[in-house]
Parts: C-alpha cells; structure tokens; sequence
C-alpha cells in the first residue's frame, strides 16, 4: 500500500468530507511524503515547511513517528518545499506543483541527498558535472557550482605557478645563483604571501646575496633577510629551526644580542636540538672572530646537551686562548680546560678532534725551559793536586 493510500485511509471520515464538501473546498490539493534520516532511518516530529510561491502562502506539517507528513487543504499553485532538521533547512524541493486530484509525494531521503552533494561536489572539482545534474540544480545551486569551478581552475593554475616559482628557487639556490633563487622566490612571495616555507627560503637567498657583496649593497641584503624570516617566523612562530637559522644571519649581521634571543627561543621550541643550536651559534661567532660570545654559546651548548663532544672541544679551545703563561714556563689555562679536551676523548675517542685533543692535554703537563746552555761550553777544569 503507498504512502498516499495509507494517509487516505488514516484520514477517513476526513477524506469523505472531502468529496461531499463545497466547490471551493474542492480547489485544493494536498501533500504527502516521507523523511529518511542519514542512516535510513524514519525522522520524526521534524517540520516540513511548505511555502507558495504564485500567489504568499505559509504552511507547514510535522512528521509522525514514522517519518510520514500529510497536509490537504493546500491551494492549487506552485510551491517550495522545506525540511528542517533539529531547526536548519536539511533540504529544500522547489517548483512543486499541487493539483486536483492524489496529494503529491515529496520525499526526503537525507542518505541520498548526501551522496548526491557528494557526486556534484566532486563532479564540480574535477570539472565534468553532468546535464543531468545540472537538471537537478537550482539556478543558486548551478550559479554557486560555476563559480566554485572557476575558482577551482584559477586555484589550480595559480598552484601551478607557485609550484614552479618554488621549485625554480630551489634549484637555483642549490646552485648557489642567489639573484635568481631570490627572484622566483619573490614571485612565489607575491602569488601566496602565506606560504612560510617561501619566505624562509628568500630569507636564506637573501644571505647569500649578502655574502657577495660589501658596504651599503651587503646591509641591504642583510636588511631583506631580516624582514623575509620575520614574516616566516611570523606565519610559523613555532618552528625551531626558523629561528636557529633567523638566529645564524642575525650573527652574520653581527646583531648579536638579537641572535641570541631567537637561539633562546629554538632552544626552548625543541629542547633535544639546544645544544646543536648553540653549537651552531657558536662556529658561526668563531669564525667571525667573537670569541667571547662564542665561549659563552659553547658552553650553553655543553649545558643542553652534556654529549655533545664537539662542544666539549670548542669550549676547550676557547679556555686555552685564555692561558697564562707563568715565570717558569708553565702553561696555566683557565678552570675546566683539562677537563674539556678529556670530556670529548670520552665522547668521541676517535674523532676528529682526537689527536688535537691529546695534544693540548700534553702540553698543560709540559714544562717550558725557561734558560738556555751552551752544549758546546767546556766544563770546569779538575783542579791540580
């Protein structure tokens, strides 16, 4: 038995009414249908709104326990049909037409509407929607798609391009052709000014511009540096290793106070790479010439991690630079000298170090000949009996 018979037959007496009433009474017509949930099954006590739209006319229905509504008396006219779910609109049927005659069925099957949603959304993405479902659409739904599309096809374009802008960047700066990397990384700056990694990398292309020129051209490199890693730092605040690199250019641009703090803060980003930042941090302020800031972030390194042998060793050769000497030829370094060049031999006994390592240990115990005698004097004569 179908819905619509099922209905005339709960009405009864009601439908009788119906053939023996009025002639005005006669020019309406009725609705019917059934609600489905997600999961097939019957919805109940949710509204089905039914709004004319010839000629204003608001009416609405609830579903009964098994998912069913019925509304009769409804005048002869086109309609937009409405079901709401928990209070939001979970669908909509326009263009209904209610006529003389069985009530028209308008069923919900909210399962069906999903993977219908689903087939247009994918068939919007991949750009081949059906007529038939466009047929299916409202003019909204239809005008919403095209633009979706569109926007689909100029995003995947403008990915292309960026793509391209950051693999060309790579490749350059790879080959260490810094005017080159930093152009393509620009590009891909100006076509999506959120992507971190674009930034970071111009930051780092910028550095090495930095490093092939002198004077007023080389601050000015040094300066787009800067402001490149604070807009990564700024997209990507908790990536340890932005602010380790961030912290390295600043060194170079011996704004060393500054370095510090971003080193501090890689550090405190990821504790289990501290000493290796400031190790890093160390080198670089090395090979600059700071010595003592270097000791200072050398032994921050040993502080974060107490393994890291190479620290040991450069924090060592930082405390023999501050050796004395004293009046008979003794070499006195500083407290915990010794002790770093044996920490690193029990770290890394073989390492590269090693040797270098052995050696300053062996000239700490050393005696410096403070006098000199000629080997080739005579001795005292014996004296005469």
């Amino acid at each position: 038995m179908s819905i619509l018979m099922r209905f005339a037959r709960l009405a009864g007496i009601a439908v009788l009414a119906l053939f023996v009433s009025s002639v005005a009474f006669g020019q309406t017509g009725a609705l019917a249908g059934k609600v489905k949930g997600p999961d097939g099954t019957p919805l109940k006590d949710q509204w089905v709104k039914i709004e004319r739209t010839d000629i204003k006319g608001n009416y609405k229905v609830k579903t009964n326990r098994k998912g069913e509504y019925f509304h009769a008396g409804l005048p002869l006219g086109q309609y937009t049909v409405t079901l709401e779910v928990d209070g939001k609109v979970a669908d909509t049927i326009r263009g209904v037409r209610v006529g003389l005659g069985d009530p028209v069925e308008i069923n919900f099957d909210l399962a069906a509407m999903a993977q219908k949603q689903a087939a247009i959304q994918k068939a919007a993405e991949t750009g081949q929607l059906t007529q038939e479902m466009s047929r299916e659409m409202s003019a909204e739904q239809k005008a919403a798609i095209e633009k979706q599309m569109k926007e689909r096809s100029a995003a995947m374009a403008k990915n292309k391009a960026l793509n391209d802008a950051f693999t060309n960047g790579m490749t350059a700066m790879q080959a260490k052709q810094w005017d080159q990397a930093v152009d393509s990384f620009k590009k891909g700056a100006e076509m999506d000014p959120k992507q971190h990694v674009i930034w970071a990398n111009l930051a780092e292309s910028y550095m090495g511009q930095a490093a092939a020129k002198t004077g007023a051209e080389q601050q000015a490199a040094f300066d787009l540096a800067m402001d490149s890693y604070n807009k990564a730092i700024e997209l990507k605040p908790d990536d340890a290793a932005y602010h380790n690199n961030f912290a390295l250019a600043l060194v170079k641009a011996k704004k060393y106070k500054e370095a510090e703090e971003e080193l501090t803060k890689a550090a405190i980003l990821d504790p289990a790479k501290a000493g290796t930042y400031y190790y890093n941090l160390g080198a670089v302020l090395t090979n600059l010439g700071q010595l003592e800031p270097a000791g200072v972030a050398f032994k921050k390194a040993i502080e974060a991690s107490p393994n890291h042998a190479d620290a040991h060793y450069q924090y060592g050769i930082y405390l023999m630079s501050k050796a004395q000497t004293t009046a008979d030829g003794k070499v006195v370094p500083p407290p915990g000298t010794k002790e770093a060049f044996q920490k690193y031999l029990e770290l890394a006994p073989t390492g590269a170090s090693a040797e270098s390592s052995k050696g300053m240990l062996q000239m700490m115990d050393a005696q410096l000949t403070t006098t000199f005698e000629n080997p080739d004097a005579k001795k005292g004569s014996k004296k005469k009996k």
